[in-house]
């Protein structure tokens, strides 16, 4: 999917508002561009780094202070100067006085003369005179025996940080040691606006000093079904009746996309209450998806109850798409603040396919993100598409493999079929004047994660 021209969703023209002709199809592009068009970013916000996690930065973010901020060591060993360890051997060790410990977090460390050496710990400041660190692993580790495996704890053996250490391999300058302003320089760019702030990002923040950060917070998205047949999973079944699952792949796209999810309970096919619960929820939600009630049924309640809203209510308009599944959808703004609704069709591919081509977008958009993230591929389809309806953009489910860029059909194309979709990872994109085609079609692929 893309919101320029491409071969998955063609062009995307200017977004118009569909009323001089209510019974006509919207392209995906159109019901897209419209969505678009509506959705703004949101504020920005201060927050401290462990919530910004997943927030979009608003602010490019300098080096204060030169990162590491001064030289260290990379090793456990022994701090030293070259010349008096040139030419060591195991059989000739270099003999050196050990003048004290440097530990990370201590204070001034000691100065190393002709013949001295610290014994350092990683992280911990080159002392000064020092030119190099040597691995105690080329040391006797001042036991005064072979090679040392490690150092012994300052604990145990406290006069290790004094006496003789022997060193049986000489070092480089510089060897082993960090500089100052080696990771990043005073001044330097840290992170751009526009940056996802994942675990790395809010390491390196902390790492600079930064406590809290400008960011577009993760929207809010309310998801709930509709439908007096739905039952919550672990409930038992009457007759008539199914489990809702729609609200849980829902609430799982969201995440996805970078959303916070507050999922609600099922909703029963009465507009009144329909109305209540909309209005209980708009207070922390960001846009809402709603799934059922969308179409043509005496039952649709979803269409019933918020074709009719006006002024302060905000409204929602109700379409029919050239695309297949996914015909009947709905999508406004409501309430005060103008909060986004999409209303999505009940059957759970069409649902699916919905979320990815139409809120996911709009999800980050409201993120300060690119809206379309799923892009395109090429691919040669294993199997023949027999049937698809002339004049209808048909995304059927499949299994796309990357390596030998190919991709096959999964189950058929109901949009019922919740076992195929879940055994899917793509989407293969039929388009409008096909109404067929053959084994070994190269065809568009939209990759699913």
């Amino acid at each position: 999917m893309s919101s320029t021209a491409d071969t998955a969703t063609g062009s995307v023209p200017a977004p118009t508002d569909g009323r001089d002709d209510p019974g006509r199809l919207w392209t995906v592009d159109e019901h897209l561009a419209d969505i678009l068009a509506k959705v703004r970013p949101l504020e920005p916000i201060e927050l401290q780094l462990p919530e910004a996690q997943g927030c979009v930065l608003v602010e490019d973010v300098t080096v204060p202070a030169a990162l590491p901020p001064f030289d260290n060591s990379s090793m456990d060993g022994y701090a030293v100067r070259t010349a008096d360890v040139e030419g060591a051997t195991e059989e000739f060790p270099a003999v050196l006085t050990v003048i004290g410990d440097v530990a990370a977090g201590s204070g001034t460390p000691p100065a190393v003369g002709p013949g001295e050496a610290a014994r350092i710990m990683t992280g911990a400041p080159l002392p000064p005179g020092a030119e190099a660190v040597v691995p105690v692993e080329w040391t006797d580790g001042g036991a005064g025996a072979g090679p040392a495996a490690a150092m012994a704890a300052h604990s145990a053996v406290p006069e290790r940080s004094g006496g003789e250490v022997r060193i049986h391999r000489p070092v480089a300058a510089r060897a082993h040691v960090r500089a100052r302003g080696s990771d990043a320089c005073t001044g330097e760019l840290a992170l751009a606006a526009g940056t996802v702030l994942g675990p790395a990002q809010i390491g390196l923040l902390a790492a600079i000093g930064r406590a809290t950060v400008l960011v577009r917070p993760r929207p809010r998205v309310v998801v709930m079904s509709t439908g007096s047949e739905l039952v919550q999973p672990g409930e038992e079944l009457a007759p008539g009746r199914i489990h809702d699952s729609n609200s849980f792949v829902l609430s799982a796209c969201a995440r996805d996309a970078g959303a916070i999810a507050y999922r609600v309970g099922a909703v029963d096919d009465d507009a009144a209450t329909l109305r209540a619960t909309l209005e209980d929820q708009l207070i922390r939600a960001d846009a809402v998806v709603t799934s059922g009630g969308v179409s043509v049924g005496a039952y649709d309640v979803v269409k019933e109850t918020l074709s009719g809203l006006a002024g302060e209510e905000g409204s929602v308009a109700f379409r029919g798409l050239a695309m297949q599944p996914g015909k009947p959808q709905g999508f406004g703004r409501i309430g005060p603040d103008r909060v986004p609704l999409f209303a999505l069709p009940g059957n759970p591919v069409s649902c699916y396919v919905s979320f990815e081509l139409f809120v996911r977008p709009a999800l980050r958009a409201l993120m300060g993100l690119e809206p379309v993230d799923r892009t395109p591929v090429r691919a040669v389809c294993a199997d023949a598409v027999t049937s698809s309806p002339e004049g209808r953009r048909q995304f059927l489910r499949a299994r796309y493999e990357a390596g030998d860029g190919t991709v096959s059909l999964v189950g058929g194309a109901g949009s019922h079929l919740v076992k195929a979709l879940a055994q899917a990872n793509a989407l293969v994109v039929v388009p409008e004047a096909a109404t067929a085609l053959e084994a070994g079609t190269e065809v568009d692929v939209i990759p699913l994660g």
